[in-house]
Formats: C-alpha cells, structure tokens, sequence
C-alpha cells in the first residue's frame, strides 16, 4: 500500500540516508532530494570539513539512492540560503548578537523552500533524519518532542516550524539511538554507514567568524572599549563581530579574576566585561514566539526550558509580557543568556513554545 509521496532531503549523512531507506520499507514513494546551498567559493573545502552542504555531500547522496533505488535530484537553493543564512549571519553579529544559522536554514531552506518546491512536484511530505518527533496533541495541534535517543535528540533545533510545516513533516529514526541507525545502514550497504557527522558552520568550515564577515563585507574591525557594568573603560577590543555573550577566552586583557562577555553594545561599539556572578540571570526576556502545543498564554505555565542546544532543561515560570513576548522567571539563576540564540520551552515532553532571547535586559 502506498502511503504517500516524499521528498527527504538527503544530505549525504547516515542520518538522512536510513530516513529514506526506512520510508521506502513503510511503503512510501520516496524521492531523494539534495538542497544545493553552496555558493561559488570553495564547496569541497565545505563538505570535507564536515559540512553537508558540498559537492561530495551531493556524491554522497547520490550513491545512497542509486542503492534504494529511488530517484534522487540536486536542487538550487542558493539565493534562499544567500539572503535567510547567511547575510543574516552577518547582520547578526553586526547587532551584537549570536546568531544560529543552522537553525536558519533548518526553517527556511530545509523546510519553508524545500516543502514548497516538493508541494509543487506533487508530494505530500518533506523528510529529514533529524532525530525528533512530532506529535498530534488533543486540541488538534501538532507539536515536536523529545527524540527517544536523548542523546541525539534534535528538538531544540526545530524551535521555529509551523503548524503547516509539521503537519507536512516526517521523521523516521525519531525512535532509533545513533548506533542503532548506523548498524542499519551497513546491513543494507549504504556507503555512508560510516560516515562522520557534521559539526561546526558549513559555510565557514575553519571557525573563524570574525574572517568570514569581513571577506564577507569588506568592512574592517573597529575597535573600541571594554567596559564594566559602571562604564568605566577596562582596555580596548578588536571589534564587536569578535565577541559573544558568556565568552571568557580569547579577549586578550587580563584580571585577577575572570571575566566575561556580558554585553555587546553596537550602538556605542563596547563590550561589557563583568564576573561570573554577574553573568547569571533568573529572568530572560524572550521574543518572537512560535507557539507550537498551545496557541498562546495567557498566565503563568510551568515548563522546563534551554537556553542552549547542548544544555539542560531547567525548571521555570513562562508569563506573557503583554507585547507579544513572554517572560521566563527560572528557579535557578541561569548562564548567560545570549541575544540571537534561541530558547525552548517543554512541558510533559512536548515543545510548548519556542522563542528567541531578547536583548533586553
């Protein structure tokens, strides 16, 4: 019985690669789709670095289909993923703020121009092996929640899809830890059972930000002054686009005792330096939010929330702020929340709602 037709965007990873294999086994009509992001500079350097967006990524992918036997196409995404990753990527960070482009092209190219596209061709899903799982709540409302494999679980990253989005979506290892995946693609003999994940920013596969904005640009750095939380000038920065929020290496002055990155101030080009004690807060300002399990609040909501991909959940008071935003009031002081980065609120499991950290103080 054919369940439907769907495009999975193949990456060339182990991950997307078993999504597809065990969709064709669920009885759907699957298509294998790479999105070509690249620009024109240096897309090898890109996948070898571990990126997934590269020509090899693309061989990858292709020697995976031809091994399902499905049909498999590379399309062009380069002007999305131009304008909604990486000139936001820049924009960003001249802001003082730190972005996640991943998380960008995960709403905008991965979903928003890849389900139009595959809508247009005629599928009824879009597919990926991100390990997360969505859920048809009682109201009618779909939500995202936690992976079965903790370990890899990809929730936090899917903070901005959209009902539609998610009504559109399927993820097939939802319920499989990474070994388990793997193990399944060397039985089928999938070339990529092997394969490395892909870590850091794939468009800037060496890490240094700061270098990419200004080849990017062609603006230089201006310096200024870091300051403590009274304005009193404590030395000199290289330029704001250096600095994150939380950031204690790499600020080139030194203290009797450490400091770090408290604020980054565009509008007068200094950065705030203070202690670790000052870096903690209990109330973060949050804006920008994508209701996922409920429509909205309206009163105080306990849930469980993260500031960061790579950290706990912790327990906390969500209220609306009245402008459209909400306040979340932890029970433990929380570290450094960081304008541009993107907190995810859970309760039973389920992705409440998502927003992103003001930069409100």
């Amino acid at each position: 019985m054919n369940k439907g037709k769907v495009v999975v965007g193949m990456s060339g990873g182990v991950d997307s690669s078993v999504a597809a294999l065990l969709l064709k086994e669920q009885g759907y009509d699957v298509i294998g789709v790479t999105m070509q992001i690249w620009q024109e500079e240096n897309p090898l350097d890109m996948a070898e670095n571990g990126g997934c967006c590269g020509l090899s990524a693309v061989d990858d992918a292709r020697r995976v289909a031809d091994v399902l036997g499905i049909p498999y196409y590379v399309m062009n995404f380069r002007d999305e993923f131009r304008h909604k990753v990486i000139d936001y990527f820049i924009d960003e960070y001249y802001k003082g703020r730190t972005p996640n482009p991943c998380i960008a092209c995960n709403r905008y190219i991965k979903w928003e121009s890849l389900l139009h596209r595959s809508i247009e061709i005629g599928a009824d899903y879009i597919a990926t092996g991100h390990y997360g799982r969505i859920v048809r709540l009682p109201n009618g409302r779909y939500s995202v929640a936690k992976s079965a494999s903790l370990n890899k679980d990809q929730s936090y990253v899917l903070y901005n899809l959209t009902q539609e989005e998610l009504k559109h979506t399927l993820f097939p290892i939802y319920g499989y830890e990474k070994e388990d995946v793997r193990r399944i693609a060397e039985q089928n003999n999938l070339p990529v059972a092997h394969k490395k994940d892909s870590q850091d920013i794939c468009f800037v596969p060496d890490g240094d930000y700061a270098a990419f904005i200004r080849s990017e640009t062609g603006i230089q750095d201006v310096p200024g002054d870091f300051v403590d939380t009274q304005g009193n000038v404590l030395g000199r920065h290289k330029g704001i686009i250096h600095y994150t929020v939380g950031q204690r290496k790499g600020l080139g002055i030194a203290f009797g005792e450490p400091r770090f990155v408290l604020r980054i101030n565009p509008a007068d080009n200094t950065v705030t330096l203070g202690t670790a004690k000052e870096l903690m807060k209990s109330r973060v300002n949050v804006c920008d939010v994508n209701y996922m399990a409920v429509p909205e609040i309206t009163g105080p909501v306990r849930a469980a929330g993260k500031l960061r991909y790579s950290q706990e959940a912790a327990l906390c008071t969500l209220m609306p702020d009245g402008n459209g935003g909400i306040i979340a009031e932890f029970d433990e002081p929380m570290r450094a929340a960081t304008p541009g980065q993107s907190a995810v609120f859970y309760v039973d499991d389920s992705c409440l709602l998502y927003t992103s950290p003001s930069p409100r103080d």
